[in-house]
């Protein structure tokens, strides 16, 4: 008995190891949680991170977490991406958050997670800090449902 649950804590412990190696790609990954579970029109969140390697190529995605009191097919969203060198990018960006039947495209059952791309295999053009900005951009000055926003990036797959 006492055997075969040393060699499960062995696994485990093998398990663990393997999969927070996984992790070890992700340079950032942040989240806001919005006021009221309404992303007012007016309201522009902001994400601050740092590059220190720009030789290495990376994936950029906007995270959206969204629940079933959201009433749209999709989210439009202003994007506003301000370079270390000063330099500013404009974007916008559609993100399909349902099918046509109205089925949610992200994972989870009561909550939503869904990534859309933003830069794929990116070469970042300077090291330093960069900041990107997002407002909605729906014709609604109040979005329901909407629950979380972010930015996640990673070093890209070799």
């Amino acid at each position: 008995m006492k055997k075969g649950i040393g060699n499960i804590l062995v696994w485990l412990g093998i398990g663990s190891l393997l999969f927070s190696s996984c992790d070890n790609k992700v340079v950032y990954d942040e989240y806001h949680t919005l006021e009221g579970r309404n992303w007012e029109k007016a309201e522009e969140y902001f994400f601050v991170f740092r590059i220190d390697d720009n030789a290495r190529p990376y994936d950029m995605t906007f995270e959206v977490r969204n629940n079933n009191l959201y009433p749209f097919q999709n989210l439009w969203v202003f994007l506003e991406e301000k370079l270390p060198s000063g330099e500013v990018a404009r974007d916008t960006l559609e993100c399909m958050l349902a099918d046509d039947f109205g089925k949610w495209l992200g994972d989870g059952m009561s909550v939503h997670q869904s990534s859309f791309p933003l830069h794929t295999r990116y070469l970042f053009p300077d090291t330093g800090s960069y900041t990107i900005s997002f407002r909605q951009g729906m014709r609604k000055e109040s979005l329901p449902g909407i629950q979380q926003i972010g930015v996640r990036i990673e070093e890209s797959a070799r």
